[in-house]
């Protein structure tokens, strides 16, 4: 299993009709799409995401990558890899 992810900061971006923050990823040397549900920033913040989802997403990086790679671990092979509060460790 891969241990590092290295989050491409400018591909973040606010899918609000989807309720997720999307980004890409490097892993191994891969380019892979992750997307993050509102329901874990609010997990991980204690506060619901109201117009500020890049800043939690950015101020929570750490964890979200720990929680990314066990949904790829769960999820390889998609074309967008869904973290969700049951990847947090």
């Amino acid at each position: 299993m891969t241990d590092r992810l290295d989050i491409d900061t400018a591909s973040v971006f606010d899918n609000l009709d989807e309720r997720q923050v999307e980004f890409a990823g490097e892993v191994d040397g891969e380019l892979i799409r992750f997307a993050v549900r509102h329901d874990l920033l609010e997990a991980l913040s204690g506060t619901r995401p109201d117009g500020d989802a890049v800043a939690l997403f950015t101020r929570h990086a750490d964890p979200i990558a720990d929680a990314a790679l066990a949904a790829l671990g769960r999820d390889r092979g998609v074309e967008l890899v869904v973290v969700s509060e049951n990847d947090l460790a």
